[in-house]
């Protein structure tokens, strides 16, 4: 058996407080504070988790219910860029209208308790045209993004048209908005972004943090900025025959360094340092882009699987995050430009060709709202951060005696412990993308606190599997009851039967165990396994994991305690939130949202179905109907019974075969460019799709999907682009309610799909061979995704 030891220190002297130039407005019930490792609001330790959404990529129509869906994923504060191209693409014509309404978007935050981070530039990057700023600004006698007075001048009249849009949300006025990012990635100009802080602050605009990425070895103006990181387990921005990037390898790692030189990189020299690393004790470690996916490039295509997602995000947990901030969060699709197109391009004079309108990112939630895997893993772990968020942002990282060699050690076992001295959590993660690590058979762990006695779990030694990441407690409370420690990662609690509900998730492949502290027992029950005193601690074993897997336990105090172990796969299936007037457990695959009185189902299945811990009082009405009931476990099912979905089959006419793939061309910095629209025009493929008229009188939902292969598809109604992708070997989904109706009636959806040729410098994932160059759809069919509202019964 390979030893896994950890010594717990002492614990650290209390974290500064008071000594940065951060303030919330006076006499707010919560006021936000800002120590030197974690931040507070309202006299407690927060945990904030913040996602990216950018309302202008998004259809207006559409916001409160994606708001909704962020928040029920466990999302407490949305961020957003606030594009500046997408506002004034004319000069002197700024638009707050329609997709570009920035005060509804801020209210509809404000409406549903999130917070609210405008990213407010000038420059943003974004994968947008000259990174957000105008091409009128670009055509002036100035120097961006510095503090040449003819840019500065642009810029305040700008922040003054945000500042407008912005007033009276404030936190003074009880609005949402809780920080402000002041441009993003400027790593060695610390007198402009103090300038830029200044003017936004001249037009009106406030709040208790202001941020700035600090990636880069970034340089900033003193106390005036909070530094906030990143970290993605792909990039776009590196070279196509470059691998693996290490600087996104670090990140499966545990380990307290912060910075991500990578993220960027492609736009500054990375030879270059902008200043030593800021002071670990001054600042707590806050993220703004832990990677929820990753944009494709015409030269290189990653492809980011949930499990990445999840396993980044649980690693930053445990090299000690306070603040877990999510790039993109939710996809969307460039707006359409009255001058040009709006993406990254290298016509543009960057080094990465972007497509013209898809912004999907594989994040969470896709450009059209759709719900991912990734979306479930990660509520999984903002469960965790919401209910015991205050306990583990002031606990330490501390890593294990025996670490890693070196980034390309993938045998030794990667772990660490959150900890306040004598209780915590431990964090193990055993995967990470492209290269597999391996089985650890015979694990166990022990821990040594310095005021208490040290832990060793399990109680006999597992085999830890190649792609498991979790987090076990240690010596965790509940409502009276000490867990001496669990192999299973707690999700949250809830009320329900008069007893305090802890849900565990079990790891496939790890039988869970549960350990108590025996004078916090009076008694302990469990529907299966055994209970076996061990000296001061009471031992439940061989629990089988699932929805009716309750040990029911009465503590000391005469207080009720329950302990739900669900399995993996349906722990991913936990929602939290108020329904019909108390908070409830939903147990869902699919979409759930909690507004007010309702609760909102959106699923693809022909027959959808939910579970509720606890029961309301009365089954649950579904469109004037009691939805159907049965027990599942300790939950209660119900059955939504609905009219039978449309044919999902979709018939796709070849109207023109592909010529040859058009000879590869590059452009800046010698990597491939996208084909001139000539190719696409002449050589690609073309196929027809009719909608059925069913589909056309309620699009609401529908999402065509596509299997093919080639280069890059495009798709038209008309002769106007509707949507688009380049291949990477994912499905492409094109959503019908973004369509023209009445054109498609009469004109059908044209696809367009171009050949790869065999020569190109294209990075795509996981293709062998060369049939996949070739230009083809394979399958397509209709995902009808249906809205089911759900009332008190």
């Amino acid at each position: 058996m390979t030893p896994h030891r950890l010594r717990v220190p002492a614990p650290s002297a209390p974290p500064p407080t008071g000594h940065l130039p951060f303030a919330d407005a006076p006499g707010v019930p919560d006021p936000i504070e800002v120590t030197g490792r974690w931040l507070t609001r309202g006299g407690r330790p927060w945990f904030p988790v913040s996602g990216e959404f950018h309302y202008s990529r998004h259809p207006a129509r559409e916001w409160e219910e994606e708001l909704l869906k962020m928040k029920a994923g466990g999302v407490s504060a949305v961020a957003s860029y606030v594009i500046w191209i997408h506002h004034e693409e004319i000069a002197g014509r700024i638009r707050f209208d329609g997709d570009r309404d920035l005060r509804r978007f801020a209210e509809l935050c404000a409406r549903h308790g999130l917070d609210f981070i405008p990213r407010i530039g000038p420059w943003c990057h974004a994968e947008v045209r000259n990174g957000g700023l105008p091409d009128w600004l670009l055509a002036r006698a100035c120097t961006p993004r510095t503090d040449d007075p003819a840019y500065l001048e642009p810029v305040r009249a700008w922040f003054a048209a945000v500042a407008e849009q912005l007033r009276g949300l404030d936190r003074a006025h009880g609005g949402p908005v809780v920080a402000i990012q002041i441009e993003n990635e400027l790593y060695d100009q610390p007198g402009h972004l103090r300038t830029l802080k200044r003017l936004a602050q001249e037009a009106g605009l406030s709040a208790p943090l202001w941020t700035s990425t600090a990636w880069g070895g970034v340089r900033l103006p003193g106390d005036e900025l909070l530094p906030l990181y990143g970290g993605y387990p792909e990039a776009f921005w590196t070279e196509a025959d470059g691998g693996w990037p290490d600087t996104c390898r670090k990140h499966f790692f545990f380990t307290h360094e912060r910075d991500d030189e990578g993220i960027g990189a492609d736009l500054r020299p990375t030879t270059e340092r902008g200043a030593d690393p800021v002071p670990a004790d001054r600042f707590p470690w806050a993220t703004c882009e832990l990677g929820g996916g990753m944009a494709v490039a015409y030269h290189r295509r990653p492809r980011v699987e949930a499990a990445d997602v999840a396993a980044l995000g649980l690693t930053k947990i445990g090299c000690g995050s306070v603040w877990q901030g999510y790039y993109m969060f939710h996809g969307g699709t460039n707006p359409p430009g009255e001058l040009t197109t709006l993406q990254e391009s290298h016509a543009t004079g960057y080094p990465n060709d972007l497509p013209v309108l898809t912004y999907d990112f594989q994040a969470p939630l896709g450009e059209y709202g759709q719900v991912r895997p990734s979306y479930h893993e990660l509520r999984l772990q903002h469960l965790l951060l919401e209910c015991f968020g205050d306990r583990i942002a002031p606990m330490e990282s501390v890593l294990p005696e025996r670490l890693p060699t070196g980034q390309h050690d993938r045998d030794t076992l990667r772990w660490a412990v959150r900890t306040d001295g004598t209780s915590g959590f431990l964090f193990v993660t055993n995967h990470q993308p492209h290269e597999p690590l391996p089985d650890h058979p015979d694990t166990a762990f022990t821990v040594a606190f310095p005021d208490a006695p040290a832990l060793t779990l399990p109680s006999t030694p597992v085999t830890v599997p190649s792609g498991a990441c979790f987090c076990w407690p240690l010596r965790l409370d509940v409502a009276g009851l000490r867990l001496e420690w669990a192999t299973a990662q707690p999700v949250c609690t809830v009320e329900a039967g008069g007893r305090t509900v802890l849900v565990l998730a079990a790891t496939d492949g790890i039988v869970p165990e549960l350990v108590l502290d025996a004078d916090t027992v009076a008694s302990v029950a469990t529907p299966s396994g055994d209970v076996t005193p061990v000296g001061d601690r009471v031992l439940v074993s061989g629990v089988r994991p699932g929805t009716d897997a309750l040990v029911e336990v009465e503590a000391a105090d005469g207080s009720r305690v329950g302990l739900l172990v669900l399995d993996a796969a349906t722990a991913r299936t936990v929602y939290r939130g108020d329904a019909w007037g108390a908070e409830r457990l939903v147990l869902c695959g699919d979409g759930v949202v909690f507004d007010g009185a309702e609760v909102r189902l959106h699923s693809p299945a022909a027959k959808p179905s939910f579970a509720v811990l606890p029961a309301p009082d009365s089954a649950p009405v579904v469109a004037g109907t009691r939805a159907r009931e049965a027990a599942d476990g300790v939950f209660t099912r119900y059955t939504i019974e609905a009219a039978p979905l449309p044919d999902s089959a979709v018939p796709v006419t070849l109207v023109r075969p592909a010529g040859p793939a058009p000879e590869p061309v590059t452009g800046v910095q010698g990597r491939a460019s996208v084909p001139a629209d000539k190719y696409v025009e002449t050589v690609a493929a073309e196929y027809r799709v009719d909608v059925p008229e069913e589909l056309l009188r309620a699009p609401a939902g529908v999402l065509l999907r596509l299997r093919w292969t080639g280069d890059l598809a495009r798709a038209y109604v008309g002769d106007v682009l509707v949507a688009d992708q380049f291949f990477s070997g994912r499905v492409w989904d094109v959503g019908l309610e973004r369509l023209p109706v009445e054109a498609l009636r009469t004109e059908g959806l044209r696809l367009r799909v171009l050949p790869l040729a065999a020569d190109a410098r294209v990075h795509v994932p996981g293709q062998v061979g060369e049939a996949w160059r070739a230009a083809g759809v394979q399958h397509a069919e209709w995902v009808v995704t249906r809205s089911w509202t759900v009332r008190a019964g």
